[in-house]
């Protein structure tokens, strides 16, 4: 059993999704991992630099796919205990990040991030089963 809740900050661009930037990319292996984390209520904060519309269709993104985001570029507890714009969150996932493993998709010049390892990172850390 997984040893926490954890409030997790994702990148979108490259991390959930194939760099296809201002469109959106295609998954990469996120939709299972992230549906197992919010299936044992752990919550989910999309981290990105997308604004305007942009920021709209990534956020329908996740809705398609029935993955809810607790908070959308904030962490919404945060303001309780402090001032500071630095997003809290235990963990981060985002291709650019350094230690994310990463990997080379088909025709992609860019890598984008390694679902099937970071799956198995977020085991060994006890965040998933």
């Amino acid at each position: 059993m997984a040893i926490r809740k954890a409030i997790i900050a994702l990148d979108f661009d490259g991390t959930v999704v194939t760099h296809a930037y201002p469109e959106v990319g295609e998954d990469i292996g996120a939709v299972a991992v992230l549906k197992e984390l919010v299936a044992q209520e752990d919550k989910l904060i999309l981290w990105t630099m997308r604004s305007g519309t942009l920021l709209e269709d990534a956020v329908a993104w996740f809705k398609k796919h029935d993955i809810p985001l607790w908070g959308i570029n904030e962490n919404p507890s945060q303001k309780e205990w402090t001032e500071s714009p630095k997003l809290h969150a235990d963990l981060l996932i985002d291709d650019s990040a350094l230690g994310c493993p990463t990997c080379f998709l088909d025709g992609e010049r860019r890598p984008a991030a390694d679902w099937r390892r970071i799956r198995e990172m977020l085991v060994r850390m006890g965040y998933l089963d």
